[in-house]
Order: structure tokens, then sequence, then C-alpha cells
């Protein structure tokens, strides 16, 4: 059985290659590790496979309203904006080095 690497760092800013919206990778499942009925509710077309990289998102739609994502690695593409996204939970997971890089710390329990 292969072992999935996955493509993006906790810290990397990505984009759904779907649906558009942003997020910051803030932890990482080697593969699916959801809810069956999360998985059966979406539609089966676009349904991802089980045996890739799970990435925990926070997450910002169009409106910047935040939430936390959970989406396929196929699903997702490196985020290409400089725009920053305000997520109200980023100082719970990560600091800023002085090059405006995302430093990953043990979130708070």
């Amino acid at each position: 059985m292969n072992k999935s690497v996955a493509k993006f760092p906790l810290g990397e800013f990505v984009r759904h290659r779907v649906y558009g919206f942003r997020g910051v990778v803030f932890d990482i499942d080697p593969e699916f590790n959801n809810s069956e009925e999360w998985y059966d509710s979406i539609p089966a077309e676009v349904r991802p496979r089980k045996d890739q990289p799970f990435y925990h998102l926070l997450a910002e739609n169009h409106d910047k309203s935040p939430y936390v994502a959970y989406v396929s690695e196929q699903n997702l593409e490196l985020e290409d904006s400089d725009e920053i996204i305000d997520h109200p939970d980023l100082p719970d997971y990560f600091t800023v080095d002085d090059d405006g890089r995302l430093i990953y710390r043990h979130p708070m329990n």
C-alpha cells in the first residue's frame, strides 16, 4: 500500500479548485478521516477518493466569512493571491515570522 505524502504543509495558503474559497492548512489527515455521513453528502459526481491526504482549513468564503473546511488534496491548489486570510482562529494555530510567513504552533487546549 502506498503511503500518502501531503502536498501542502501546515501554514500553506490554498484555494478550492471547484468552489474557489480560500484557506490556511492547520491540520492534515493522511487519508479520509471523517464520518461516512459527511462523505455521502458530497454529490457522487464530485466525491473525492478517500485514499489521499485531506486537509483541515481555516477558510473564508467569498464574503470573507470564516469557517473550518475539510478538503481532499485533489480539490486544492496553491493560493496565488497576496491578500491575507483573516480567520479569527489563526492566532490559535500560528505565529507570524519577520518575513510574514505563518509558523505552526500547537493549538491551546
